[in-house]
């Protein structure tokens, strides 16, 4: 992956939790730029790599970022929090797999930090004069980041645990049932997604118009799933070496141990980076980042997905 050193100009709490950090370019560069719904790769000095959505304004020529202090973290939220003005960092260049689709109608769905590539999608919503709705779901007012540039806005509605049960999202009311016309997208912590998605698809919802992202996995990276289970072995169709991937270990863990220069980024299956193409065999899926369609097209996510087949050969 390339790397771009970014020079931290902004670093304020917005919420006892939630730090906003304003990143510039270093003298004489530019960043490149990107839609709404973005997401770049921050190398902390500690050598973890983080994804975090692009919450500004699209060609503002900066990259604000939003970072939860998660008391759960491997160390990522920490280090962003400990950032000062002046501070420098490396990125990678925007992506997106979470963007805007062509549709009449937006609705947007935020669980607490899900806000934030929601709010960008917001933005240019705005500036585009698309027709949306921003539902914004969190534990309590003083703890939901961009409260205060929401407010007053019509087409957002906020949904705040510990005010009136009224004004808690109800999923019959807010989402209703499907709407050929319309594109909803979702992103917040897991249970939040699990309850929307699974609500959604009670109501009658096709997978093809929900759109989410996932800041964590929904269930942990190491646990296998029911039906491959086992091991298995990989194949590279460049060279045709085969490698062993036993039981509670993934495909990348394998590659990397072996040299090979397989990408990755998050290793939970929420960012893509690491997806390959199956070239034969039968993959056990476990992303969460890519569609059935992509799915069908034999996308593969070697870092959480196995393999229902004895073999499974990668265009690697």
């Amino acid at each position: 992956m390339t790397w771009t050193e970014a020079v931290v100009v902004s670093h304020f709490l917005a919420t006892p939790d939630v730090a906003v950090i304003d990143l510039a370019p270093g003298e004489g560069a530019e960043f490149p730029a990107y839609t709404a719904g973005a997401h770049i790769d921050v190398l902390t000095d500690s050598g973890l790599v983080r994804q975090y959505s692009l919450c500004g304004p699209p060609g503002s020529g900066r990259y604000r970022l939003a970072v939860l202090n998660e008391p759960q973290s491997r160390g990522g939220s920490w280090a962003m929090h400990a950032l000062r003005v002046g501070d420098r960092l490396r990125i990678s260049a925007p992506r997106n797999r979470f963007p805007l689709v062509t549709a009449r109608r937006h609705l947007l769905i935020a669980g607490g930090i899900g806000i934030t590539p929601l709010l960008a999608m917001a933005r240019h919503l705005e500036q585009t004069g698309g027709d949306y709705t921003l539902h914004y779901c969190a534990r309590s007012r003083a703890r939901a980041a961009f409260v205060s540039e929401l407010t007053g806005n019509p087409r957002v509605a906020f949904h705040f645990d510990d005010e009136h049960p009224e004004q808690k999202l109800n999923m019959e009311r807010d989402l209703g049932g499907p709407y050929m016309d319309t594109a909803a997208y979702i992103c917040g912590p897991a249970g939040f997604m699990d309850y929307v998605l699974g609500r959604a698809e009670a109501l009658g919802w096709p997978p093809h118009v929900l759109h989410k992202e996932r800041f964590s996995s929904a269930r942990p990276v190491s646990e296998p799933g029911a039906a491959g289970s086992g091991g298995f072995t990989v194949r590279l169709a460049s060279t045709g070496d085969e490698y062993l991937v036993p039981e509670g270990r993934s495909v990348l863990d394998v590659l990397l141990e072996k040299g090979v220069d397989a990408p990755y980024s998050c290793q939970q299956g929420i960012c893509g980076d690491c997806v390959v193409r199956v070239l034969a065999g039968e993959p056990d899926h476990h992303d969460e980042v890519l569609t059935a369609d992509e799915h069908a097209e034999g996308m593969f996510a070697t870092c959480t997905s196995r393999a229902l087949s004895p073999i499974l050969e990668l265009d690697l």
